[in-house]
């Protein structure tokens, strides 16, 4: 028999920082961190492109839950007690110093996830917590306000348990049978598949503030727009796949996009064309980009209103004019499928949010059981917003595990 204080389920970014404040907070306590894989701290490994994006420099708690589709409300509080500057100064507290890019991206200067991870295990190596690899979980029980867990390589009893696995569908269904209710998981940031004509040739363009909508619904999103080989990417896309996780799984990834490249209405854009006409009569359209797109993006366009790539400004008639404002404000594509956005997987579901006191991130139904990360039906767009609500939910569940 193998007796703890705390059992720690999931060798994740949740696990290791609820582990090891939980020690800090009381060194006295035996906590063991169970990973059911060979490996730790993996996600944390190829976050940010192998750089972990730590959080976001968003330091108003109101504000930062505005970037969780799923688990503005409950946040809310948690951010009034941990939130982003506390999360920067416990890695500066222990020698990683960090940075704040340009558009709010949190990294360690290093630009290494090495860095984070190193620093994980130093901490639990300082505060000798035991971190049991290849030990999966399949069973859970409670009686006598002690937990039994029983491992591949084991028993393991403990009187407090935090649940930190993310999305693992076998835990999931051990918490149903114990009374939880879990909310079906589907994915969540994803990329738009889409073959068309106008982005066959231009992978790699960006086009830097767009406006896209869901056609018949009321999803939508801005930011910028990167066409990939397989469709189109971005923070635009990214928003929309993670609000829209569910609608778009319901739609099995089918559906339309109309997509505004230059954020003016299509009479706007009209007026604008019509001043070019007059201050560029001479200029090939096809080679005079506007609206500070890309070249090679404004070519496709061009070329899908149907336009000689010999016309000039000054021989453009009212119909075609039409055409390059249709679309440079109303393109639209079709979407057919979808892919992982790079190789960070993230879902939407999970325990559904009800059955948890978010003062504790304990479960209402069961004293000493506690939720941290991405197990809990909680996720947010890109831009380290995930990871702050593992450090979050982690925190706050180690001021009670280390009673």
């Amino acid at each position: 028999m193998n007796n703890y204080n705390v059992l720690i389920v999931g060798g994740g970014a949740a696990g290791f920082f609820a582990a090891i404040n939980t020690a800090i907070q009381n060194p006295s306590l035996n906590i063991a961190i169970l990973e059911r894989g060979s490996h730790v701290l993996s996600k944390v490994k190829i976050s940010g492109g192998g750089r972990c994006n730590v959080t976001h420099a968003e330091f108003i708690p109101n504000e930062l839950v505005l970037n969780y589709p799923r688990g503005e409300k409950e946040l809310r509080g948690p951010f009034h007690n941990y939130m982003t500057g506390d999360t920067m100064q416990w890695f500066e507290d222990r020698g990683v110093p960090l940075k704040i890019e340009d558009d709010g991206r949190v990294f360690p200067v290093s630009n290494s996830s090495q860095t984070i991870i190193d620093c994980f295990l130093e901490e639990i190596k300082t505060h000798q917590i035991d971190v049991l690899l290849n030990h999966s979980v399949q069973g859970i029980d409670h009686s006598n306000d002690e937990w039994s867990l029983d491992t591949t390589k084991g028993v393991f009893r403990a009187p407090k348990l935090l649940i930190a696995t993310g999305s693992n569908p076998k835990i999931w269904k051990l918490l149903e049978s114990l009374g939880h209710t879990v909310i079906s998981p589907v994915p969540s940031l994803f990329t738009f598949n889409i073959k068309d004509s106008r982005l066959k040739t231009i992978p790699g363009v960006v086009a830097p503030d767009v406006h896209i909508s869901v056609v018949n619904s009321n999803l939508e999103s801005e930011g910028p727009l990167l066409v990939t080989h397989t469709g189109l990417s971005a923070p635009s896309i990214l928003k929309l796949s993670a609000y829209g996780a569910l609608e778009l799984a319901e739609k099995h990834y089918k559906f339309q996009i109309k997509v505004n490249f230059i954020k003016h209405d299509f009479l706007e854009c009209l007026e604008q064309l019509l001043e070019f006409k007059s201050q560029f009569p001479k200029k090939t359209i096809l080679k005079s980009s506007q609206f500070d797109l890309p070249k090679r993006l404004w070519e496709q366009l061009v070329i899908a209103s149907n336009l000689a790539s010999d016309l000039r400004w000054a021989e453009i008639n009212k119909q075609q004019l039409q055409e390059l404002s249709c679309q440079l404000t109303e393109a639209v594509f079709n979407v057919d499928g979808k892919s992982t956005f790079k190789e960070e997987f993230v879902t939407a579901g999970g325990v559904e949010l009800k059955g948890v006191n978010f003062k504790t991130f304990e479960s209402k139904q069961f004293k000493n059981l506690f939720f941290a990360g991405e197990v809990l039906n909680i996720d947010a767009v890109t831009g380290g917003f995930n990871f702050q609500n593992a450090w979050t939910s982690a925190f706050i569940a180690s001021q009670q595990l280390c009673k």
